[in-house]
């Protein structure tokens, strides 16, 4: 690459590369552990790349302000490749994956295949392994590499998950409309797939034998692959939890028929934003409005009803600690319940079972379990109210 300053294709602005390049190198020796050599391949190729787009983009082109926008998209790529390596190859490997995963998610999916959410993660894993596989390819050949090379450091494997994003969510432009191209990928991978199939992942990561053109026993696959291994670290209790309350639910919605509402909570758990939703749900505001308060429903069903105890203990909200209230607050809660609430309640923080107390208290199971419901409602209604007023909280 010329690091010297070069000009657009009209010869009129300079795009500024050399000084991009300065601030990339001093950046990543800065920000990161890795060698003089590493950082200096890395901005060199994050550079080339920002040089080659500044080039061929009319818009920017167009803009009057191309040192700008190169300078933009060169700390853009920066702060991305930061991201992967301050999270470590574990947890950069799984923020990946679950980016990508959310992104694919509703289409994974032929309507000759209604699987469970358990199953369209088996098939994800199953198409992302073969992705991840093309990004490198396409890595490779963007960047003018080896068709050996693999990142065999931190810095590198970084610089090749923040490219396996942006390659990902590339907009591929079709009749009428664009789409990202991880998408494109995963409807024609779910096309292909017969309604009987069954991924063995086993198999799949010892290797493919009979695809000549997916290499998986090329030893820099294989070097990549053992740098992106899907062991976890230990999860902390709190983050176990968490893992478990997500689980329970998704199956619930399963349960109840409400694949759209776990395509919706999918997409909620990556932070996206309502617009994105929409643009992935394939939904307009008022539709994205109208899933959203049918998943609310559902949720608090799951919450004060199906898993009270366990997200409630997630919460740190359960009965020992009085379901999440201050003394005052649960002075004040306790004294508008009516007699039979009270007495549930006091029978319930006793341990006492739903059996027991229904019949201690005349009621049958359905009542019971009706009457409670309300009680954990007025509690959740408090500590909402609360929490969006003056008091803040971790836990909701």
């Amino acid at each position: 690459m010329n690091l010297a300053a070069t000009t657009t294709t009209q010869g009129e602005k300079s795009i500024g590369v050399e000084a991009i390049f300065e601030l990339l190198l001093q950046e990543l020796k800065t920000l990161t552990g890795a060698s003089a050599k590493n950082c200096h391949h890395v901005a060199c190729r994050i550079a080339a790349e920002v040089e080659r787009i500044c080039c061929e983009s009319k818009r920017i082109q167009a803009s009057g302000a191309i040192a700008s926008a190169a300078m933009t998209l060169a700390k853009h790529r920066l702060q991305q490749c930061i991201k992967y390596y301050q999270l470590g190859s574990n947890r950069g490997r799984i923020e990946l994956h679950s980016t990508l995963s959310a992104i694919i998610y509703r289409y994974i999916n032929s309507p000759q295949r209604q699987l469970s959410y358990q199953g369209r993660l088996t098939v994800i894993e199953d198409f992302l392994q073969g992705f991840y596989l093309e990004s490198l390819n396409a890595f490779r050949r963007e960047n003018q590499l080896l068709p050996t090379y693999c990142p065999r450091t931190l810095i590198e494997l970084a610089e090749y998950m923040a490219f396996t994003e942006r390659y990902g969510k590339r907009r591929i432009p079709l009749p009428g409309r664009q789409q990202q191209l991880i998408i494109l990928r995963a409807q024609t991978f779910s096309q292909q797939q017969p309604p009987e199939t069954c991924v063995d992942m086993e198999k799949a990561a010892e290797g493919s034998s009979g695809e000549s053109d997916t290499t998986w026993e090329d030893p820099a696959v294989q070097l990549l692959r053992n740098a992106m291994a899907t062991q976890i670290e230990p999860e902390p209790p709190e983050e176990s939890l968490r893992s478990v309350v997500v689980k329970e639910l998704m199956d619930y919605l399963d349960e109840k028929q409400q694949s759209d509402c776990t395509d919706y909570f999918v997409l909620r758990l990556q932070d996206l934003s309502a617009q994105e939703i929409e643009n992935i749900l394939g939904l307009n505001s008022r539709q994205r409005d109208y899933l959203q308060q049918r998943f609310k429903y559902h949720l608090i069903r799951f919450a004060l009803l199906h898993k009270w105890e366990l997200v409630h203990e997630w919460l740190e909200a359960d009965l020992k600690a009085n379901l999440g209230l201050t003394p005052q607050e649960w002075k004040t809660y306790t004294e508008k319940l009516d007699d039979n609430q009270r007495s549930l309640l006091k029978l319930k923080q006793k341990g006492q079972t739903d059996e027991q107390i229904a019949r201690k208290l005349g009621l049958s199971i359905a009542q019971l379990q009706k009457c409670w419901f309300k009680i954990l409602e007025q509690a959740w209604e408090i500590r909402n109210s609360l929490m969006s007023g003056s008091r803040t909280s971790t836990h909701e």
